[in-house]
C-alpha cells in the first residue's frame, strides 16, 4: 500500500457534481434545418397568395350579390321597371362597366338601396364620400340585362385570378 500518496485535489469533469451545460453547434445547426424544413412545408401548404386570391373572390361574389339584389329591390319598388327620371335603363346590348364613365348605377342605388357601390377588392375605386358624388368612380364590375328574358346579370371580370389557376369570370344572374 501507498502511503503518503495525496489524492488530487480536481475532479474530472465527468466527476463534477455539476456538469457543464449548453447546447453544441451541431445540436443548435439541427434545429435550425428542422425548423427550416417545417416552415417551408407549412407555406407550402397554406400559399399565402392562393389564400388571398380565394378572398379576393370570396369578397367578389358578395358585392355582385349585393348589387344585384339592390337592383332587385329597386325594380320590386317601381313595379319592375328600372328606368326612372334620374336612372338610365340597364344596358340591354353589352355589359357595361359600373362606372361613373360607364354606367352610374350609383346615383339609383344609393343611399335607399345600398350605403356605397361596392368594388372589386383589387382594382375598384370609390372615393364618393356624400350623397352627391362629384368624384369619380370605378366598380369593375359589370352589369347587363337581357332583352329577351329581362334577366339581370352582374359579373367581376377580376374573379380569374392568377394565383388561382381555374378561376374564371364570376357571373350572377336574376
Amino acid at each position: 500500500m501507498l502511503q503518503g500518496c495525496a489524492l488530487p485535489t480536481y475532479l474530472p469533469s465527468m466527476q463534477r457534481k455539476h456538469p457543464v451545460r449548453g447546447f453544441t453547434l451541431i445540436e443548435i445547426l439541427v434545429v435550425i434545418g428542422m425548423l427550416a424544413i417545417l416552415t417551408t412545408i407549412v407555406l407550402v401548404a397554406v400559399n399565402p397568395l392562393r389564400q388571398f386570391a380565394q378572398a379576393r373572390n370570396a369578397q367578389r361574389q358578395a358585392n355582385v350579390a349585393t348589387i344585384l339584389n339592390a337592383v332587385s329591390n329597386r325594380m320590386a319598388d317601381t313595379r319592375g321597371l328600372f328606368a326612372s327620371a334620374s336612372c338610365d335603363p340597364l344596358p340591354t346590348e353589352v355589359a357595361k362597366e359600373i362606372s361613373s364613365d360607364s354606367y352610374d348605377l350609383r346615383r339609383c342605388l344609393v343611399p335607399t338601396y345600398l350605403s356605397e357601390v361596392p368594388v372589386d377588392p383589387s382594382t375598384g375605386e370609390n372615393n364618393c364620400t356624400t350623397l352627391a358624388c362629384t368624384e369619380e368612380y370605378s366598380t369593375k364590375y359589370t352589369v347587363r340585362q337581357d332583352p329577351v328574358a329581362s334577366r339581370i346579370t352582374v359579373c367581376a371580370p377580376g374573379a380569374a385570378e392568377s394565383a388561382l389557376p381555374d378561376s374564371e369570370e364570376f357571373c350572377l344572374s336574376r
